[in-house]
């Protein structure tokens, strides 16, 4: 009986001790954000913001810090995330989704395998924005399709928003464009068009807003076209691009390449092998920070938008662009080549 008695408490001890040990596994310990682009950016706005809340919303309330690893587009710390960090649940990492769509097309330099990683989510499902100078003389994009030279648009590198975008656009609509590509980040890009090196960029309007806001308010920049299937209330007036596709083609093409691709910019997501159970800790706090009032007015103060995108609805995305159809694969590879 004593025996027994013994072996019934040992049992109820790994039945009621395994779940308690996965709820106080972050007690004490720090969770790091790997941020694939320099401080100022937008990237790395959204990622501090989300720092300074995420921790309280995860059992035992680990301290939450921010680490860049800038390079590559962003290249490098996905690469990092995947190769070399222990998946025990301590690191996040907070790249761009496009990179996904390199992998698809075959891209050099991909070290990952996308559909591995476990996506934690997006804050924000972004409103891509294409923006000039009002140097240029672009205002309009009935300017821009009857422009007799290239607007020169800054851009990080292939896979990225600011390169890819623009790119598609540029075959789509017929739009002239010259990406000018290098620049470490949006924050690289907004100085060197102030500087005259570019006439603008395309990227996110929540990161455009919170970091180029004293430009855009005196008029020195203007946002041209949204990338976008439906308008951001902030800009009502701005048209969308797919609004100016004259074929079904050019359509398909701005659907899957940017409207598709605007879900996955914002990507937080943990290294492949991460336990499950560490892995729905992490989902959980992120949504539940998502819906938190103080990030949500510290998010307004920094002038970054929320509407997030679950884990769940961006493993579903990823999937999806590994299973495109042969003929629009290929006129992606003969864009973004």
């Amino acid at each position: 009986m004593k025996f027994w008695s013994s072996l019934l408490t040992i049992c109820l001890g790994l039945l009621l001790g395994a779940p308690a040990s996965a709820q106080d596994f972050y007690s004490g310990k720090t969770l790091r954000i790997i941020v694939g682009f320099p401080p100022g950016g937008g990237f790395d706005v959204y990622a501090r913001t989300l720092a300074r809340y995420m921790g309280k919303h995860i059992p035992g309330n680990p301290t939450t810090i921010v680490e860049n690893l800038p390079g590559a587009g962003s290249l490098i710390a996905a690469n990092h995330l995947f190769r070399r960090v222990n998946p025990d649940g301590l690191t996040m990492g907070h790249f761009i989704g496009g990179l996904v769509m390199g992998q698809v097309l075959g891209r050099a330099g991909i070290e990952f395998d996308a559909p591995r990683f476990e996506y934690v989510g997006v804050p924000t499902k972004d409103t891509s924005v294409c923006a000039v100078t009002k140097r240029r003389g672009i205002t309009s994009m009935e300017k821009w399709l009857g422009s007799k030279t290239p607007v020169k648009l800054g851009g990080t590198v292939p896979g990225s928003t600011t390169d890819d975008h623009p790119k598609i656009l540029a075959v789509a609509l017929g739009l002239p464009v010259h990406v000018v590509s290098g620049y470490k980040g949006t924050n690289d890009i907004r100085l060197a068009a102030e500087g005259g090196e570019v006439d603008g960029g395309c990227w996110g309007w929540q990161s455009m807003k919170a970091t180029w806001s004293r430009a855009l308010q005196a008029g020195d920049v203007a946002v041209v076209v949204q990338l976008v299937p439906k308008a951001n209330p902030d800009l009502p007036s701005v048209p969308l691009a797919i609004s100016f596709a004259k074929t079904a083609e050019a359509r398909h093409l701005i659907q899957v390449g940017i409207h598709d691709m605007d879900l996955l910019l914002r990507t937080f997501a943990l290294p492949p092998g991460t336990p499950k159970d560490r892995v729905q800790i992490i989902r959980k706090a992120f949504v539940q920070t998502m819906n938190d009032p103080e990030f949500l007015a510290d998010a307004n103060k920094s002038k970054l938008d929320i509407d997030p995108g679950s884990g769940e609805e961006v493993e579903k995305t990823v999937i999806n662009l590994f299973k495109l159809e042969p003929r629009l694969l290929g006129k992606f590879k003969e864009i973004l080549k």
